[in-house]
């Protein structure tokens, strides 16, 4: 039985491997995927006690249908270009959204690359904020 273990092991090393890189990278997600994340209540804690400021990355259409009050729309297509026209605030915390959650984590990370100390991307996107019962404003900026 062990040597049959051994010559599967031996004949499929690369499934294996590949295997193990999935569970690594599984696990690494499970322990450190929600740092630097907040719910849409979270969010709102953070814009109306700590002044949040709030980077919408969806392109300009998405946020034009609605988006949070006072959201700056800054479009993901050219977000890397764009970080330094965010400076002014660098100084407050920074809640990035999209519609489902996942651009604004890249978004979050570019931010976090430049030397913003409190960014924080919005767990569920837009998708979320809206089944909090969360108000939208169709509102220019």
């Amino acid at each position: 039985m062990q040597a049959q273990l051994i010559e599967f092991l031996g004949n499929h090393w690369i499934l294996f491997m590949t295997l193990g890189v999935i569970l690594g990278l599984l696990t690494y997600n499970l322990i450190v995927g929600d740092r630097g994340s907040v719910d849409p209540v979270g969010a709102t804690t953070l814009i109306n006690q700590k002044d949040a400021a709030v980077v919408d990355v969806r392109p300009v259409a998405d946020y034009a249908k609605g988006h949070i009050l006072n959201a700056v729309n800054v479009p993901m297509n050219g977000f890397k270009n764009q970080t330094a026209a965010l400076a002014k605030f660098k100084d407050r915390p920074i809640v990035v959204t999209c519609r489902s959650g996942s651009q604004s984590q890249a978004a979050c990370h570019l931010l976090r690359k430049a030397g913003f100390p409190e960014v924080y991307n919005l767990k569920g996107g837009i998708m979320a904020w809206e089944s909090a019962s969360l108000p939208l404003t169709r509102k220019k900026r």
